[in-house]
């Protein structure tokens, strides 16, 4: 390993192998938005007679090939931050990157509905582990000034795999995607075994000299740069300290102050973005379109209706990439999460009063959903996996990471099977308005209690939060 990385060093300080090794990192992410992609435009020609499945999908075949891939995200998440701290994360990399290989190697074998089932069902792993081992991955090979523009490409590359399947499913034949969607995997597989450990999981291992490669490398600069010396003592520090304590790593967490303080906004932010209504927005926006038509010539095929979404999708992640280093994660959160808020409301508005027979413009619900996407795209997504890198410490990284990713998954199957009931109890309005409190909620709790963590380490982080609790202590002692 040492012998590669020799190869590609500057000694000159450059930071070009930080933004290779992250996009390197992500491309598994774009393979698994490729999965999510490809089933939208597939569902009506799995189907048919004419499709390319030996007999066609039943109902209940498409719903167990839509809702079983949640199912399994969560059994595989449960584990994945543990596996994540045991084996290291570039081994789970190569092990999520497997996986994608597998799904689509199924489906190129066969497209009878039992082997999509299998397949969807393995895409679970994914799933679960490009939210919680990617993440954690790029924010240990990234400087304190690049770790959230290179987090935003987590979603960034998501959304470019979910236009790419649409654009496929529009161009191409089946099969020919299919051969897209195995080569891609397949090749950054190989790249990936020739890619360094993290410095902090290696100094966790007790290989100090190879983290100080590692890290000379994601530089550019001499294994006897100071600074660098500086940043390895400091993990080494860390990790004594972890040793030496007995609380095992939830005991950490609900034990110490600011540790639970940085797990009570995370979850709190995690679970409000999945509740902010975007997933609902993309599975109905077919629905939405069809709503809008019948006031304003807006024809558009199935296939170019999700390309369009996935467009707005992209141009909104494209966004955050650019600008999260110069406007912080509390600003664009803040204003993207009242943004996603405001379209949830115009959109209930929109249902509520053209139900009472009151004429709106059409195009106004679908400025309201790609307003919705983009905003979610631009901030209040990307954000919610950077901050749990940001919050806390590489011990800790792993467990937060997995249990947050276990909720969100219960969140999605929530929305997934009972959306439509509780449309059909309430109203598509009431739901509408529902999405848009939430984010109005989200919006208000990080004005308040969310600390920026832009160039912040996790100590001043955890002082900025400890000070906090003070004052609320102070404040709570007044008679």
């Amino acid at each position: 390993m040492n012998f590669i990385l020799s190869k590609f060093m500057w000694q000159n300080g450059t930071r070009i192998n930080q933004y290779i090794f992250a996009i390197i990192l992500t491309i598994p992410l774009l393979s698994f938005g490729m999965i999510q992609g490809w089933l939208s435009p597939m569902i009506s020609l799995l189907q048919s007679s004419e499709g390319p499945s030996p007999e066609p999908f039943t109902s209940s075949d498409i719903s167990w090939t839509t809702s079983v891939t949640y199912i399994t995200a969560i059994i595989f998440g449960a584990p994945m931050g543990y596996l994540t701290d045991r084996f290291g994360r570039k081994m789970m990399t190569l092990a999520t990157t497997l996986s994608l290989i597998v799904y689509w190697q199924i489906k190129l074998i066969c497209l009878e509905p039992w082997a999509l089932i299998l397949a969807r069902a393995i895409a679970g792993i994914p799933c679960s582990a490009c939210y919680i081992v990617l993440p954690i991955y790029l924010k240990e090979i990234s400087d304190i000034d690049l770790r959230g523009a290179l987090g935003s490409l987590l979603i960034l590359n998501r959304n470019i795999g979910y236009l790419a399947s649409y654009v496929c499913a529009d161009l191409l034949s089946v099969n020919a995607m299919l051969w897209i969607g195995f080569l891609v995997p397949t090749v950054v597989f190989f790249v990936l075994i020739f890619m360094p450990e993290t410095p902090e999981f290696l100094v966790k291992q007790g290989k100090i000299d190879e983290a100080k490669t590692v890290m000379a490398w994601l530089r550019g600069v001499p294994t006897v740069d100071r600074a660098l010396e500086q940043e390895i003592d400091g993990f080494v520090r860390v990790e004594k300290q972890t040793k030496a304590d007995t609380k095992s790593v939830w005991g950490i967490i609900l034990r110490d102050q600011p540790t639970r303080k940085a797990f009570i906004i995370t979850l709190i932010i995690k679970i409000t973005q999945q509740f902010d209504g975007y997933l609902i927005v993309l599975i109905y926006a077919g629905f939405v379109f069809e709503r809008a038509s019948e006031t304003i010539s807006l024809k558009l095929s199935p296939n170019k209706q999700v390309m369009l979404i996935g467009l707005v999708q992209l141009l909104g992640s494209t966004l955050a990439t650019c600008i999260v280093e110069k406007t912080g994660r509390k600003l664009l959160l803040v204003t993207t999460s009242f943004a996603v808020g405001v379209g949830m409301m115009i959109l209930a508005a929109w249902f509520y009063v053209t139900s009472n027979g009151v004429w709106l413009p059409g195009w106004l619900p679908v400025f309201a959903m790609c307003l919705c996407i983009f905003c979610d795209a631009a901030g209040f997504q990307p954000i919610s996996y950077i901050i749990i890198t940001d919050l806390f410490t590489f011990q800790l990284r792993g467990t937060v990471s997995a249990f947050t990713n276990i909720c969100a998954k219960l969140s999605n199957f929530v929305q997934m099977k009972w959306f439509t009931n509780l449309c059909e109890l309430i109203g598509i309005h009431w739901t509408f308005l529902f999405f848009s409190i939430v984010c109005f909620v989200a919006c208000a709790y990080t004005t308040f209690d969310f600390p920026e963590t832009r160039n912040k380490s996790v100590d001043e982080i955890y002082g900025k939060l400890s000070r906090r609790g003070k004052k609320g202590n102070k404040v709570a002692a007044v008679p």
